[in-house]
């Protein structure tokens, strides 16, 4: 009796083992005839994702503005906008289709735009600034070389 529990028990485990590294590390992935990954979401979730991408640029837009007319708190409020509380939007379930590798990748880069943020308010200094900036848009550039977003149709 006790050997038949631990046996379900072990296979248990290994199926949620499984989920887990499918869900936290791989997530829904091809590889591309273009040689990046090909992210696999459904068309609402692309459109979420999109949305975040687009939101990105009209920052850095808006930071480059700030910059420019010397405007620290323009700065530091576009990038706040898309910092780390901009992530909580993301469904868990969209986070599941995301590899890991992806999801640092965005976590960075909202991490970063609070750093900036925190930076243009403290310091004022817009040549730092750009300096975060420049490291910032590489993220971006990683990230565009790396993925693509195909839909699928459920």
């Amino acid at each position: 009796m006790c050997k038949t529990c631990w046996t379900i028990t072990a296979l248990m485990l290994i199926v949620i083992l499984g989920m887990a590294y499918k869900f936290i590390v791989v997530g829904s992935v091809e590889q591309a005839t273009d040689g990046r990954l090909s992210l696999q979401l459904e068309p609402a979730e692309k459109d979420l994702v999109m949305a975040e991408m687009r939101a990105f640029l009209v920052t850095v837009q808006q930071i480059n503005e700030g910059v420019v007319q010397d405007d620290m708190k323009k700065v530091a409020d576009a990038a706040r906008k898309v910092g780390r509380a901009a992530q909580e939007a993301v469904p868990v379930s969209l986070m599941g289709k995301l590899p890991l590798d992806f999801k640092k990748l965005g976590f960075d880069t909202h991490t970063k735009f609070d750093s900036l943020a925190l930076d243009a308010e403290q310091f004022g200094d817009k040549e730092q600034t750009l300096g975060a900036l420049t490291e910032l848009m590489q993220n971006c550039i990683s990230c565009h070389a790396g993925y693509r977003i195909d839909l699928v149709m459920e």
